[in-house]
């Protein structure tokens, strides 16, 4: 697919820092049986019935013997499985998830010589595993219109990804709309009606400085009467005061329920990748401030540590709606868990 080979691409710097840790951490401890003591030269085991009827595909080749036979093994032992963790730790796992993917790794292959190859794919299994329950599209509901609150700190490509999610909904058929709610930052309205003109979709602003409730209400009046199918709500990310942020969206909330009281029907929030482990903070904060319901990773570019993701679907399980890795319109893309891996890992593309 052109979208997991463009992440793929963008994701070169992480995979690769992972591709030299592995290799680093087997050749360290490498072990040959022509080379090894006579103790550590015992025959592996021959593996169960399981293991041998296991498909070979992208992330069932995990113990093959033919694809990379002659490459360096290591035993998989307690040292290496530390040195596997710090590896983990610094692609922005964090420590929690990094020890729950490397004791899972480790089940049942303790003593076991393993390629590097071997563990990029037990690594890119226990990754897809983990993001595999949280993998989820916006979901689109019979009733319309459909309100979906976007939430994020400023700079964190909120304003883009409202964008080309209209201008993806637009393609598909879907009658879109977009309330430009930040009405405190002109950029990023100037920025959303640029998106709704190459959209073709209508942008509702206000005077800057207005009240964004007032025009939340407004917009939920004018989706409702023109039979629009999605309405997309802007919202300030100001976070040094969260206090009034919290307040903000919940007036606007509380506005747009007296046109529908089951509004908003999902609470997007924006992370943006480069942030590394502070995503994991955002996400705390944001759950205080809103009900979120649904995550959205941006900018998993050549500078981001993509771990942060896998971090984020075990601590929270949130649903990952979409991610994206750059500014064009097909730069985001509905969350696969199996590409990611094989992506964040440095594996060939399925």
């Amino acid at each position: 697919m052109a979208f997991f080979r463009k992440l793929k691409d963008r994701l070169t710097k992480s995979s690769s820092k992972l591709d030299e840790g592995l290799e680093a951490i087997v050749e360290e401890g490498e072990t040959a049986p022509a080379e090894a003591a006579p103790e550590a030269a015992q025959p592996e085991p021959a593996p169960d019935r399981a293991e041998a009827a296991r498909p070979k595909g992208l992330l069932g080749r995990l113990l093959g013997r033919g694809e990379d036979a002659g490459a360096p093994r290591r035993v998989l032992d307690d040292e290496m499985l530390e040195e596997l963790e710090d590896l983990l730790i610094t692609a922005d796992m964090g420590v929690e998830t990094a020890q729950r993917v490397t004791a899972n790794m480790a089940e049942g292959r303790m003593g076991k010589r393993l390629s590097t190859r071997q563990i990029k794919e037990l690594l890119a299994q226990e990754i897809a595993r983990i993001m595999e329950p949280v993998a989820r599209p916006l979901p689109l509901y019979p009733k319309t219109p459909q309100v979906v609150l976007v939430v994020g700190v400023n700079g964190s490509g909120k304003t883009t990804t409202i964008g080309k999610l209209a201008s993806q909904f637009r393609a598909a058929g879907k009658s879109v709309m977009i309330a430009a709610g930040d009405t405190f930052r002109a950029a990023a309205v100037e920025q959303l009606q640029i998106w709704g003109e190459r959209a073709g979709v209508p942008v509702l602003t206000a005077a800057q400085g207005s009240d964004p409730a007032s025009l939340a209400f407004d917009a939920m009046a004018r989706a409702q009467d023109q039979g629009a199918d999605l309405l997309l709500i802007d919202t300030a990310g100001r976070l040094q005061n969260r206090a009034d942020l919290m307040e903000e969206l919940a007036k606007i909330v509380r506005v747009i329920r007296k046109r529908d009281a089951t509004a908003p029907h999902n609470t997007l929030l924006v992370l943006d990748a480069t942030t590394g482990q502070n995503a994991l903070n955002q996400v705390e904060i944001f759950r205080e401030i809103a009900d979120v319901s649904g995550l959205a990773m941006t900018k998993l570019d050549g500078t981001a540590r993509g771990g942060v993701l896998v971090a984020l679907a075990d601590r929270f399980g949130l649903p990952i709606h979409a991610i994206g890795v750059g500014e064009q319109i097909d730069d985001l893309a509905p969350f696969d868990p199996e590409e990611f891996a094989a992506a964040l890992t440095g594996l060939d593309g399925a």
